[in-house]
């Protein structure tokens, strides 16, 4: 047995040493080696993760030669064909994968991806007209040679570990450890216990983009982008695509020169720009700010400050609300774009405009940042400061979702303390108590849900609180918004306006004070209405309107699972893509095409990144 075990872990082991050995041969195609020992260790988790899927055949192979039923030296014969069979498919696979990244990259400079199966199966020949003979012969000849290495590898391996294991009689208990090691890859694969699961944003650890893409595998990064492709540019065809950019354009014109805007922020050019705080708040609703006792430091902030009354959502999904708040961008509902770090990179962002005007970036969460690749999402946008879980004492992370709204607020306001410098700063702070299982720290309110939402208000009432005693509180301005609807009401109906009706409220020394904002918005607009009272422009967000902007189409706009949501106040639809009906209509019934044009243009957007 223990010859058995020793071949399953060696097996897993030289294929993560094969994936490691790949990364100083990028570096030196593309940049040097100053950095191979964080490539190495920020892709490592990517790299056993794909060392446990090809190591899984051999393991089950392993385990059927510890089946007494199958003893004999005939079947040991096929499970070594078996095994020796995977092996060299493996093999051809990986060297091709490692191949084309290398030739790809300094032409595509983003990992392996499906691209090349979308090129090759639209028009072998055209794929291959710009690929001379010489280059063609070289990659065969690379793949080859590759694939040979490491066959000659796993022939040592095997050869010197497994000459009597399928020719032994196995015991009659033999096969049940043989079983829980094979079943133990299943950790590397998934990338271990917490509530994320593997992805290519693991690696993202760098502003330098080449490094992250270092530290991406490959074969994971291509096995990705199959598993989640999607033909963006035949989704959501509603009407011919000059119809729908003109609708579009008509309902999307931004400001041109100095034209009169709503003041939301007090001060002047030599005041400086502000130091800027979104608090994102899990599952937070306009319904939930009229219950009782639940929200009373949010609704004290509206009442000092700004708030907006006629905003929405975009999404139902924090991974929604967090691209159309950063990204100015409206999220679909059928998709989650930050699975696609390749097309998120492509988007400007609140963040990156805001990095270009000196800001100093930081982002706080309680949780895995690794969670639906949030890494590479924020790292693109040029987060130099990513604070999660891990950066907190292990006693800290005490809920399912990491840790706490309280200490992660205790540990920004400790860190706001020791802040030097005179950049103005951006920081976003991310909660997550208000999310399922609802298990907080206080218990005040007898409902389990509406206890954990008073709870997380409390933190942003501390928070506040905290922010008036520093002297940097006169320049400040915090937004509160949430990112979704979610957990209260009970009964939520997804085709509905007020299931993405939420606050949003502006406060701080910069706000305006004891103002209610009535134009009608939602998350993918807070970027635009940003930097422009900033005077930053951003004609390069034409899904993000400026609030402030008299001039402009303004209209909420939100994504259900598969359907939009559009309104002014005098006109409203909801429409459901799956059953092509309208569920909701009120006013102009060109609303709908308005609003179809907006979901086809959104998707032509996507597909063109």
């Amino acid at each position: 047995m223990k010859k058995k075990t020793i071949l399953t872990v060696s097996t897993f082991l030289l294929w993560t040493f094969i994936f490691i050995l790949q990364k100083p041969v990028f570096l030196l195609v593309y940049g040097g080696l100053g950095h191979i020992a964080q490539v190495i260790w920020h892709g490592l988790p990517l790299d056993m993760s794909m060392a446990g899927y090809l190591a899984a055949v051999p393991a089950l192979v392993i385990l059927a030669g510890t089946l007494p039923f199958l003893y004999g030296p005939r079947t040991g014969k096929w499970l070594k064909g078996i095994a020796a069979a995977w092996t060299a498919a493996a093999a051809i696979i990986v060297a091709t994968a490692f191949t084309a990244n290398i030739a790809l990259y300094g032409y595509w400079r983003f990992p392996l991806d499906s691209t090349p199966l979308f090129f090759l199966s639209s028009s072998p020949s055209a794929a291959m007209a710009s690929v001379e003979w010489w280059q063609a012969v070289l990659g065969i000849a690379a793949i080859i040679i590759i694939a040979a290495l490491i066959c000659a590898a796993f022939h040592l391996l095997w050869q010197k570990s497994a000459s009597d294991i399928f020719i032994t009689k196995p015991s009659r208990w033999q096969w049940l450890p043989q079983l829980l090691l094979t079943a133990l890859l299943f950790l590397p694969i998934r990338g271990g216990v917490t509530v994320s699961t593997m992805n290519t944003g693991r690696a993202y650890f760098s502003q330098t983009e080449t490094l992250n893409h270092a530290a991406v595998n490959p074969l994971l990064s291509f096995m990705e982008s199959v598993a989640h492709s999607e033909d963006f540019a035949d989704m959501y065809r509603f009407m011919n695509d000059a119809e729908a950019h003109r609708l579009f354009r008509a309902m999307a014109v931004h400001s041109a020169g100095n034209r009169p805007r709503l003041k939301l922020l007090t001060g002047n050019r030599q005041t400086g720009n502000p130091d800027i705080y979104i608090v994102i708040l899990e599952s937070f609703s306009d319904t939930l700010t009229r219950q009782p006792g639940v929200t009373p430091n949010l609704n004290a902030a509206g009442d000092e400050g700004t708030s907006f009354s006629n905003f929405y959502a975009n999404g139902f999904r924090t991974d929604r609300g967090l691209v159309s708040i950063l990204l100015g961008y409206p999220a679909p509902g059928s998709l989650s774009l930050m699975k696609y770090p390749r097309k998120t990179a492509r988007i400007p962002s609140l963040a990156s405009h805001l990095k270009k005007a000196g800001y100093d970036l930081h982002y706080y969460y309680g949780g895995d940042a690794d969670f639906t690749n949030m890494r590479s999402f924020l790292v693109n946008q040029g987060f130099e400061k990513i604070t999660e879980d891990i950066d907190f004492p292990v006693a800290d992370r005490i809920s399912k979702w990491g840790v706490p709204d309280h200490l992660l607020f205790r540990r920004v306001m400790a860190d706001i303390k020791q802040r030097r410098g005179s950049k103005p700063a951006f920081t976003v702070i991310q909660t997550s108590s208000s999310h399922e299982p609802f298990d907080v720290a206080c218990h005040r309110l007898k409902n389990k849900k509406l206890n954990a939402f008073a709870y997380t208000d409390s933190c942003i009432g501390a928070f506040t609180r905290f922010m008036k005693t520093q002297k940097s509180w006169k320049n400040t301005l915090v937004i509160f918004v949430p990112d979704h609807l979610g957990a209260w009401p009970d009964e939520i109906d997804n085709f509905s306006l007020w299931h993405f009706h939420i606050p949003m409220v502006w406060t701080g020394g910069r706000a305006r004070a004891h103002t209610v904002v009535d134009v009608f918005g939602s998350q993918q607009d807070i970027a635009a209405t940003v930097l422009g009272q900033l005077g930053i422009a951003h004609g390069d967000m034409p899904f993000s309107k400026d609030i402030a902007d008299p001039a402009i189409t303004h209209y909420a706009y939100f994504m259900p699972n598969d359907g939009f949501g559009m309104t002014d106040g005098r006109n409203a639809v909801v429409y459901d893509n799956k059953q092509r009906r309208t569920v909701l209509l009120k006013g102009n019934k060109k609303y709908v095409k308005q609003g179809q044009a907006v979901l086809q243009v959104i998707f032509d957007d996507i597909a063109g990144r």
